[in-house]
């Protein structure tokens, strides 16, 4: 067709321009950048903002002028809690209800399966540049083999433009196995350290982003899980810190709560979990202890650094007032002890491991040092609640959430405290909303499960009202449903228990015996609801 275009040309070139824009994605104009922050192995009350005593200036600032989420879940678990964030699902239905082996079940596959799509592949749908930096841990993976056969589970194949990071879980700060940029695997820089790597390819990717096409970055440190690595000028920083003791801490961590409204004063600190001996002054191992706390905090502090400084980027490149920000943590504090057999498997070949282990004549931080804080600290990580990592009561599952978004947060609600209850699902139903995207019924020839998931969008709005809500837990044979404010949770092998959340969150008072007919209509619910998403059957019983 001719440049020069005649009068009664002109409908004809405009029905091609509308053809050609309805072939396009959607506009990318005024779509907000999304960033999601993931810590791994962090404690409910481990940072500032949650009344910790670490120093969490950027996520602080970002609370400051945000939203914290008070009654929020992850599942319990790493790889869980990463499956159901990346897919809207509960974990079993994206076929990790355990870690990354196949246990020969539908919900046990080990890897995410092909009825779940993630945020990235559905953002890009709506013109999103997506980047996956840190932690993956939703693929088998085997040092000992070829992954190649998995490479379907990879970032790059399940939506994202970009990855750097590994695609297991934990390992050695200094030099971890199977680091990765994009599909390949690469040797890590003479001076790598994992949490500072993560920070800076995420800034990397933000900087060099073009302008008109908005981000998605799912930013996932693996700080502060073990082993406990960290800078020594960031650990000199809390030197003096941990000196009182694990009571002390909970205690002035409790008050603090209380302070910001993040507690009822109703709700009693949990006892200090029965493996915990009571913190003496003088008694042997002290300093040890209070140096393994130290490089814990310094861990979650150069990863605040790293977050400020992606928020920088951010500022930079014209981004900030329009990226929404999400801040968690995957699982409660972990109360894991790396004299546990198979920590050689994280070793490089001919690496010294003779300071590996909770050993009190080593101090935790070095490149040859591998140490957990054991289950005292992790305790009052989970402040005011108790049990850990894995389980299901609230020392296991419950979260810090933080929210920030200048351009969609009301004013009015800037610094807040939201009351929903709300479960890591929701930041799909929540990412698909804001970006006006459509969560798919097929995708990629193949057919979707319906998300799960409830958007947390209402609640950047004023007026938005609290809901009651039913949500299922299950990892281990560890079982709970949170309904409205009611709980029931068990351990794999113990009784169910029952809750009234509103008067008795930290789970002191158990009255279970007192009303047996809303443990059975719960138990009924938690069945129910274990057949339709993949739980059972399975591993760890009926």
């Amino acid at each position: 067709m001719s440049l020069l275009l005649q009068g009664n040309e002109l409908p004809v070139l405009r029905l091609l321009l509308s053809v050609l824009v309805l072939s396009l994605p959607p506009s990318a104009a005024g779509k907000p950048n999304m960033v999601i922050f993931l810590a791994d192995d962090m404690g409910f009350s481990d940072i500032g903002c949650f009344g910790s005593e670490i120093q969490t200036p950027a996520l602080d600032a970002l609370a400051e002028n945000g939203l914290r989420f008070t009654q929020f879940y992850n599942t319990g678990r790493c790889c869980p809690t990463r499956a159901s964030l990346l897919t809207g699902l509960y974990p079993h239905q994206a076929g990790i209800g355990h870690m990354v082996s196949d246990r020969g079940e539908k919900g046990y596959l080990g890897r995410l399966n092909d009825r779940s799509v993630t945020i990235a592949e559905v953002l890009r749908t709506a013109g999103y540049r997506t980047g996956c930096f840190g932690k993956w841990h939703v693929t088998y993976f085997d040092y000992q083999t070829s992954a190649a056969e998995h490479r379907g589970t990879w970032p790059l194949q399940r939506g994202f433009d970009r990855f750097v990071g590994s695609l297991a879980g934990g390992g050695n700060y200094y030099g971890p196995k199977g680091w990765m940029v994009d599909n390949e695997f690469v040797e890590p820089k003479e001076d790598f350290y994992y949490t500072d790597e993560v920070s800076e390819a995420a800034v990397q990717f933000i900087k060099e982003a073009p302008k008109e096409k908005p981000l998605f970055l799912y930013v996932a440190y693996t700080a502060p899980h073990w082993p406990l690595h960290a800078h020594e000028e960031d650990i000199a920083n809390y030197k003096d810190v941990y000196q009182v003791g694990w009571d002390a801490i909970r205690e002035s961590r409790y008050q603090r709560m209380l302070e910001m409204g993040l507690i009822k004063k109703d709700w009693q600190l949990s006892p200090r979990d029965r493996r915990a001996r009571e913190w003496k002054e003088g008694a042997s191992g002290n300093a040890w202890r209070a140096h393994q706390m130290a490089t814990y905090a310094a861990m979650i502090d150069c990863m605040d650094q790293g977050i400020g400084n992606i928020r920088k980027a951010l500022m930079e490149t014209g981004r900030d007032d329009n990226t929404l920000i999400f801040f968690l943590s995957d699982n409660g504090g972990c109360e894991e002890d790396v004299r546990l057999p198979g920590i050689n498997r994280f070793a490089t070949e001919g690496q010294d491991t003779s300071n590996w282990g909770n050993k009190r004549n080593v101090k935790a931080g070095p490149p040859d040092t591998f140490q957990s804080y054991g289950v005292p600290w992790a305790n009052a990580s989970n402040t005011p609640f108790r049990w850990f990592k894995s389980e299901v009561h609230e020392g296991g599952i419950a979260t810090p959430l933080v929210v920030h978004w200048p351009k969609g947060i009301d004013t009015k609600l800037q610094g807040s405290l939201v009351r929903q209850t709300g479960h890591v699902m929701d930041l799909m139903a929540t990412c698909v909303e804001v970006a006006g995207a459509k969560y798919p019924g097929v995708y990629d020839k193949r057919w979707v499960q319906p998300t799960e998931g409830v958007s947390l969008a209402p609640h950047f709005k004023s007026g938005a009202k609290v809901t009651s809500r039913v949500l299922f837990f299950e990892h281990e044979g560890n079982r709970a449903v949170r309904d409205g404010d009611w709980k029931i949770v068990k351990l794999r092998r113990g009784p169910w228990e029952l809750y009234d959340l509103a008067a008795d969150r930290t789970e002191a008072l158990n009255l279970a015996t007192e009303q047996p007919q809303r443990v059975e209509r719960m138990t009924t619910l938690w069945e129910g609801w274990a057949k339709r998403t993949h739980v059972l059957p399975g591993p760890f019983g009926k």
